[in-house]
């Protein structure tokens, strides 16, 4: 473990883009294999945006005052609200900047464009001036207590928050399954392309026997852990190749964690201090979750994932909720 470290600085990292954005539109189905119909349910449910980047800022603003500076990593596009949340930043002596694609793939260009958010976030750590310790988030993830950067680092040490689990392949009761199908000649299904994979494939490459399955959080990173392990960036490059999101990827902030872990340079945390939505089909419920939030002096973050899919009702008592939070002094 490193000796204990006294005020070092922290930065957030947001990616973001805005599917609603026609010329973005025009330019992913120029490289989709599949032309994407933006107005289908399905894609609107995955591309459509109801304001939560402003919520995400907002709330590092208010409750993260710590953060010296918030990178919001886009493809050349910008928050309407920009300007005025860097205004609301500035009040808190934080720095809010826009990061092109095209700095962090510098002497990468021949990846761009890209719309594979395991690719893009691979080269966060290239964004210049960026601090040691950076925290990365979704922008679908918000802070909704107060935090310090005790929450996030130790000593200098990230803190890892999740539940160890063993790799699909070596799971017991997944292999018996798998034996009992070749029995039968069945051929085994390959793994979908999933959080939990992409998990999986990092912890490996980190030669780790088993991983932290993280849930929905941010991610402490120190930058230099990456620089190390980039420092030949065959890897690296095999990553970002994919322009759309392959099951052969990596993700940045778990390879970070594990790398963390592997050279015993972390803070474990067995709890996500995470309250989750996934889905919107109660008014009662979904108030009894927020108010739980509430009541719950361990949570720090919430994450509406598909917010903009809740009926209108749950919808405007949700951002009613989150409102009110951040207004509050």
């Amino acid at each position: 473990m490193t000796e204990p470290k006294e005020n070092f600085q922290v930065d957030a990292v947001i990616t973001w883009v805005n599917g609603n954005d026609k010329n973005w539109q025009e330019k992913i189905n120029k490289y989709s294999e599949s032309k994407i119909n933006f107005s289908s349910e399905n894609h609107l449910k995955r591309y459509n945006s109801i304001g939560e980047i402003d919520i995400a800022i907002k709330s590092i603003i208010k409750f993260a005052p710590f953060i010296k500076n918030i990178f919001l990593v886009t493809d050349n596009q910008s928050p309407e609200s920009f300007d005025a949340l860097r205004s609301l930043a500035q009040k808190r002596d934080i720095n809010l900047e826009l990061v092109d694609h095209k700095v962090i793939f510098n002497g990468y260009d021949e990846y761009l464009p890209c719309f594979n958010s395991c690719s893009i976030i691979s080269m966060v750590y290239k964004i210049p001036n960026l601090s040691e310790h950076f925290i990365i988030f979704n922008d679908d993830t918000f802070i909704m207590s107060e935090v310090k950067a005790d929450d996030f680092f130790i000593n200098g040490e990230p803190i890892v928050r999740g539940e160890w689990q063993s790799f699909n392949e070596n799971k017991t009761v997944r292999k018996s399954y798998h034996k009992f199908l070749n029995i039968l000649n069945i051929p085994v299904k390959k793994d979908k392309i999933s959080f939990k994979k992409l998990q999986q494939n990092s912890a490996k490459l980190a030669k780790m026997d088993n991983y932290v399955r993280r849930f929905h959080t941010p991610v402490s990173v120190r930058k230099s852990t990456l620089e190390n392990f980039f420092e030949d960036d065959t890897l690296l490059r095999k990553n970002i190749q994919h322009r759309f999101r392959s099951g052969d990827q990596f993700l940045l902030s778990s390879l970070s964690e594990h790398l963390e872990i592997k050279n015993d340079t972390y803070h474990y945390r067995n709890y996500s201090q995470l309250t989750y939505f996934r889905s919107y089909k109660k008014l009662w419920l979904t108030k009894l979750k927020l108010k739980r939030f509430q009541q719950d002096q361990n949570k720090l973050f919430i994450t509406f994932q598909s917010l903009d899919m809740a009926d209108d009702n749950i919808l405007k008592y949700i951002i009613y909720w989150i409102e009110e939070r951040l207004s509050k002094n």
